[in-house]
């Protein structure tokens, strides 16, 4: 079996990571708001990923429950357990948002959610602290901070749930 490293993402969640027998570097990041990721990096550069796959909680138990790895869900269920507190989660900005083409201002989302938008990444261009006037696009990654609900919230809000 392969060794599997653990790595606390401080208001992010754990990262563990190991690579497959057949050579692949692999992460699983499991967000504070309960969002799971499994990342694929390439095997000549580990720091280029081929693959993202986004998981939600349902999503994640019926992959594990299908691959039978019992010590997954022990480890993804104690990982759940420990949301108090602050969560930073990065999320994309669906063209079927509520809020897309809308200010910060209009979708008053601290107001609403208790999370804070610290920064924008919009093509190659990062919006350090965005102010009220500016304007969510389609496709923006936002960095949230808040409560893990909040930020979950927001996560549903953004995706066009």
């Amino acid at each position: 079996m392969a060794e599997v490293r653990e790595t606390e993402l401080p208001g992010v969640g754990t990262r563990f990571d190991f690579t497959s027998s057949s050579g692949d570097p692999v992460s699983v990041l499991v967000h504070r708001s309960g969002r799971r990721e499994i990342l694929v990096y390439d095997r000549d550069d580990p720091d280029q990923c081929r693959t993202a796959l986004r998981l939600s909680s349902e999503d994640t138990l019926t992959l594990v429950e299908v691959l039978g790895a019992s010590r997954v869900i022990t480890n993804l269920a104690a990982a759940q357990q420990e949301l108090a507190g602050l969560a930073i989660d990065w999320l994309t900005v669906a063209p079927s948002s509520q809020w897309a083409n809308h200010t910060l201002e209009d979708a008053a989302i601290h107001t609403r959610t208790g999370v804070s938008i610290v920064a924008i990444i919009r093509g190659d261009q990062a919006i350090d602290a965005p102010g009220a006037d500016t304007v969510l696009q389609p496709d923006d990654r936002v960095v949230a901070i808040g409560t893990a609900a909040g930020v979950a919230q927001l996560e549903r809000e953004l995706s066009g749930a």
